[in-house]
């Protein structure tokens, strides 16, 4: 069959809320409330104390989370990605530390890149930018939420 492409087979198509509660497992971290933000091309979790270090030669960060104001706050380690300009909710270029890590929804999981800021203005302690939807047969229905579910 050389010569020949396999057609891979499409994934149904999913269709999620503005709004969604998800999970990044890698980081333990389950039920975060997030809005899913098409205009917004990078994802962002809060952190706070963020503290870049470094473990085997390699970049790493810690940082503390807080899902919900009832929760203690937890403190979460990785690997960096990335160190990235990223424009804040008024539009200006701050430089921000990037993760990468699994996001699970529903029944699907893929590894997406997370900035880290202090979100502590905003309603949702994560936001999911288009970038993380990009390539996996996803809608959003803009007047709905929390129609995975979970």
């Amino acid at each position: 069959m050389a010569g020949l492409k396999m057609k891979t087979q499409k994934r149904e198509l999913l269709v999620i809320g503005w709004m969604e509660h998800l999970d990044l497992p890698d980081l333990g971290l389950a039920q975060i409330k997030a809005k899913i933000d098409t205009g917004a091309r990078t994802s962002a979790l809060h952190a706070i104390g963020i503290e870049p270090f470094e473990r085997e030669g390699e970049s790493w960060v810690r940082f503390q989370v807080q899902l919900d104001e009832r929760a203690p706050w937890r403190w979460v380690e990785c690997a960096i990605h990335d160190r990235r300009e990223i424009k804040n909710t008024s539009g200006i270029p701050e430089e921000r530390i990037v993760i990468r890590t699994h996001l699970k929804l529903t029944d699907r999981s893929w590894p997406i890149s997370v900035s880290l800021t202090d979100r502590t203005n905003m309603r949702f302690p994560m936001i999911v930018g288009r970038t993380a939807l990009k390539h996996h047969n996803i809608a959003v229905h803009t007047r709905r939420t929390n129609l995975t579910g979970t």
